[in-house]
């Protein structure tokens, strides 16, 4: 370990100590285990910035209490942790599914303290096909999140594949320069017409750094 990364180590177990956080120790073991991933990307600005957002409005909707969590396109699984971090929520189980099985194990280190008791699980499966484990009788407390909506291909499909009965949030975005973004929306207008609800809770928008976050929270 260089001097530098001596130093931001030692800056984040502190903060870590200060705001009595987990997810920052947690965080720098993980990156110590997987140098190579792209958590830099992850936990940039934007990315949370967003998550926050997401978070805060889902607390306001729900009070917390939260039943099995599926976090859609999870990457490496910093939105279930911040959720499973945040003491205002009492979640279930929090499902983080990715497509990329490089995903998984960074995951999983991260939401170390969440695996054994399985409050946390990281499944490989494409979102497309990806059937949801859901009682009937404990639907509505059921959470699906998608905040990469903009990366779907045929996000028709995927939409009307999802079960009616649970709260979903879905976020996407105009960056359309970005050559992965291929279902970006123009404007919230145009995110609420290709994901209608019959329950709109919240509906807005995020102005960030090069582009716009739109995000819905409902059931369809």
């Amino acid at each position: 370990m260089t001097d530098n990364e001596e130093i931001y180590r030692d800056i984040l177990d502190g903060l870590s100590v200060y705001f009595g956080s987990a997810l920052i120790s947690d965080l720098l073991d993980t990156t110590a285990q997987y140098p190579s991933s792209a958590l830099g990307n992850a936990f940039n600005r934007n990315q949370m910035r967003s998550k926050v957002w997401l978070v805060d409005k889902l607390h306001d909707l729900t009070q917390g209490r939260l039943g099995t969590v599926f976090i859609l396109g999870g990457w490496y699984g910093v939105l279930s942790s911040i959720l499973l971090n945040d003491r205002r929520f009492d979640c279930d189980q929090v499902v983080s599914v990715d497509i990329d099985n490089s995903c998984k194990l960074v995951a999983e280190t991260l939401n170390r303290r969440y695996v054994a008791d399985r409050k946390f699980l990281a499944v490989t499966a494409d979102m497309l096909e990806f059937d949801f484990p859901i009682e009937k009788k404990s639907s509505r407390n059921a959470v699906i999140i998608n905040t990469s909506c903009e990366h779907i291909p045929d996000f028709d499909t995927w939409y009307r594949r999802l079960p009616g009965d649970a709260l979903i949030t879905l976020q996407s975005n105009d960056f359309y320069s970005c050559s992965e973004h291929i279902n970006c929306v123009s404007d919230l207008t145009a995110f609420k017409q290709q994901a209608p609800l019959r329950e709109c809770l919240y509906e807005g928008e995020l102005a960030l750094k090069k582009y716009t976050r739109f995000m819905l929270i409902g059931r369809k």
